[in-house]
């Protein structure tokens, strides 16, 4: 038997807006709050599916140093360019990491500053 990647956590200043953030791109709800503001959101259908959830834990300051961890997400119900237009309207900035232009992918933050790329629409597994 093998792991699975069950939680991404993700420290942040307002977890209420950027759970909304969250929950909007990947189209998640809330699933869980605990009584320091932490929230965990996922997949309408709960935890232990195929998608790992999203710890918003509350930090005052960000961790020092770059995050070695990002999120990609993949367009599922329209091509990159419609998906790109959506995440900018919800929040997301464009983010430059040295691109060259070239690549297949645009790279973006979330409206903390957190760094994602943005796929292209991939078929899933047979």
């Amino acid at each position: 038997m093998a792991c699975r990647i069950s939680e991404l956590v993700l420290g942040c200043r307002d977890p209420e807006a950027l759970a909304r953030f969250w929950c909007e791109v990947l189209d998640f709800v809330i699933l869980d709050r605990e009584d320091d503001g932490t929230l965990e959101i996922g997949p309408r259908e709960g935890f232990g599916g195929a998608q790992p959830t999203i710890i918003l834990s509350r930090r005052d300051e960000p961790e020092k140093g770059k995050s070695r961890l990002h999120i990609d997400v993949n367009p599922t119900d329209r091509d990159q360019d419609a998906e790109l237009e959506r995440l900018l309207a919800l929040g997301a900035r464009r983010a430059d990491i040295g691109q060259t232009g070239d690549e297949q992918w645009h790279v973006l933050s979330d409206p903390e500053g957190n760094e994602f790329c943005l796929l292209k629409a991939r078929l899933k597994a047979l």
